[in-house]
């Protein structure tokens, strides 16, 4: 079965931090964005997003994450809550469905009721949207299979770019 993951983000703060969720699908091979909220829509015309992801990748404004929610995915809040699982202790699933919330707030406490597992990276202090996302996204990569050498290097890389490991 091929791996699916979808991203949901509730009432999203800002553009930046959306455009560089969406880097960070488009690097990790997820499907789609779902947000919910106003702040997102009046802001994404108004900030550069240099990879121009939202033509890509599916951005979509929705009511409640829950009505979206991909077919047969597991849904994973992640969020710093009293009793949620580390990320390092987490086995992702196939089917993924990742809730986070807005870096002002939490998500809300009937997201939660619906999850079906809640997860938390263990920082000293909270990261922001974007930089949550990435380490969850990586983190399912690193223990997973994943494509590896020279031609996702020469794929993957900045054009400017050319850099190789020599012998020492």
């Amino acid at each position: 079965m091929k791996e699916r993951v979808s991203v949901g983000l509730v009432n999203p703060k800002n553009a930046g931090n959306v455009a560089s969720v969406l880097r960070a699908v488009g690097c990790f091979n997820a499907s789609s964005v779902f947000y919910t909220g106003q702040r997102y829509n009046h802001a994404k015309d108004f900030h550069a997003d240099t990879k121009a992801m939202h033509k890509i990748i599916p951005t979509v404004s929705v009511e409640n994450l829950r009505h979206v929610r991909p077919q047969g995915a597991r849904v994973v809040v992640v969020e710093l809550v009293e009793n949620a699982i580390p990320l390092p202790d987490y086995t992702h699933c196939e089917n993924s469905f990742y809730i986070f919330g807005p870096e002002d707030g939490s998500v809300p406490a009937d997201v939660l009721s619906w999850a079906d597992d809640v997860i938390y990276i263990p920082t000293k202090g909270c990261l922001n949207l974007a930089a949550t996302v990435n380490v969850v996204l990586y983190d399912r990569l690193s223990k997973g299979e994943f494509e590896r050498g020279n031609a996702l290097i020469k794929g993957s890389r900045d054009t400017n770019n050319r850099a190789k490991v020599t012998g020492k």
